[in-house]
């Protein structure tokens, strides 16, 4: 059993994740947009380009990134530069691609690559793993690399427990809005300023 404060990390990991940000922003305006399955293929891929982030951690890059400039500068400005391409898809919506419905939706399997390529592509989250992780590795743990592993993986897990019911839940309203598509219309705007106001906001964020 890895040696880890897992009480601890728990609730400190519950605090973060509920958190509003991208990934929540991302997987509830596409929830809304095609229903629960669409929010809960989002999460799940935001969950698994936390796995990516777990394994990125382990092996060091989170140290590399931390020592590199132009590494972190390269991954930075392509995850500002895709959250900036799907906020703009969001603001460009019409009324009229929503009265028709089949206009603006992805499949399952691009919903899933959205929410996962949205996480993995920020290097943000590389450094924090890689800083928040360790603090919860017992001093006198024997294997503190799989403990680190271990709490990535329940990270990612948490991760899907809070954001899977957020989609589920919203997409139950996307029903109601769809039949107001005015509403609707502001909705996906909003979102998409978000996510561009994110996008800037990363492109332009400096290292501590």
């Amino acid at each position: 059993m890895p040696e880890a404060s897992w009480l601890l990390f728990t609730v400190s990991s519950l605090v973060l994740i509920t958190t509003p940000g991208q990934d929540m922003i991302l997987v509830m305006s596409r929830s809304i947009a095609q229903g629960p399955a669409a929010g809960i293929a989002t999460a799940a891929g935001v969950s698994v380009g936390l796995v990516g982030h777990t394994l990125l951690a382990t092996l060091g890059l989170g140290a590399i990134l931390r020592a590199s400039e132009l590494v972190f500068l390269g991954l930075k400005l392509v995850g500002a530069a895709y959250l900036v391409y799907l906020g703009i898809g969001l603001i460009r919506t019409r009324r009229a691609e929503l009265l028709v419905g089949a206009a603006t939706r992805r499949s399952l399997a691009r919903l899933f690559v959205d929410g996962a390529f949205s996480n993995i592509s920020n290097p943000k989250i590389a450094i924090f793993y890689f800083a928040f992780l360790p603090q919860f590795v017992l001093p006198d743990a024997a294997r503190p690399t799989l403990t680190i592993f271990v709490l990535g993986l329940l990270f990612a897990l948490l991760t899907f427990c809070v954001k899977g019911p957020v989609g589920l839940f919203a997409g139950l309203l996307s029903g109601w809005l769809r039949a107001r598509p005015a509403a609707l219309v502001w909705l996906y705007r909003s979102s998409g300023i978000i996510l561009l106001g994110l996008g800037v906001r990363l492109a332009l964020e400096r290292r501590q």
